[in-house]
């Protein structure tokens, strides 16, 4: 199988956030960057998928150069290889910009299962896996908190308020993960080490061929 999971490197819940004094953006200095924690619960359920069908899991993220880190961080964990679309144009990028340039990178790749967080948990907005599918035009199951994988289409448990939604839909597909899909592993030693050595290709906006205008709007 050809998997792909897409993460984000957002402020650590604990970090202490500061405005800069313009408005322009947050302070940097002194936060610790984390993976999001819904895309730990997609990176996690992607190496899980892998591990009983084979195949090989795809990690990408749009950010600055530290949002490599994110991505060596999935690659401990026991992803295969990385994209990091990196480029100051898609600074504040906002949910439409973000997507269109995580389905330009995907596009050039085989894709049979997409995961995605079901929310970032510093914007909170939830629209990027939804708008992603969009674009890929493929079929898309969000907040789920059970995945199977038989005869080339999946089965997914989506909690509605008093009730549970048994989801099936055929691949290729994107799916949101929610909490209580599973438990994240941690990284061993050994998977920090061979991260180092597992490939990551870098993006910027000319290399996926997208226009991006003032204030990161994709045009």
């Amino acid at each position: 199988m050809n998997i792909v999971a897409c993460v984000k490197q957002v402020p650590d819940t604990e970090a202490q956030i500061k405005v800069k004094p313009d408005g322009s953006g947050i302070e940097e200095g002194g936060i610790k960057w984390v993976m999001n924690t819904y895309d730990e619960f997609g990176v996690e359920e992607a190496l899980r998928l892998k591990e009983k069908n084979g195949g090989e899991v795809t990690i990408v993220t749009v950010g600055p150069a530290r949002a490599m880190e994110t991505i060596r961080t999935a690659l401990a964990m026991g992803a295969d290889k990385g994209i990091h679309i990196c480029d100051p144009a898609f600074d504040g990028a906002d949910a439409y910009a973000t997507a269109s340039a995580l389905a330009a990178a995907i596009k050039g790749i085989p894709h049979d299962i997409i995961f995605c967080g079901q929310r970032a948990i510093d914007d909170d907005s939830g629209q990027v896996g939804a708008v992603l599918a969009e674009l890929l035009g493929i079929p898309q199951v969000t907040v789920i908190t059970k995945l199977e994988f038989a005869g080339g289409a999946i089965k997914a448990i989506r909690p509605i308020e008093g009730a549970q939604l048994l989801i099936e839909c055929p691949l290729p597909c994107l799916v949101t993960a929610q909490k209580g899909l599973n438990e994240p592993r941690y990284a061993s030693l050994p998977g920090i080490m061979k991260a180092k050595k597992k490939p990551v290709d870098v993006k910027d906006a000319a290399a996926l061929g997208v226009t991006v205008t003032a204030n990161a709007k994709v045009a």
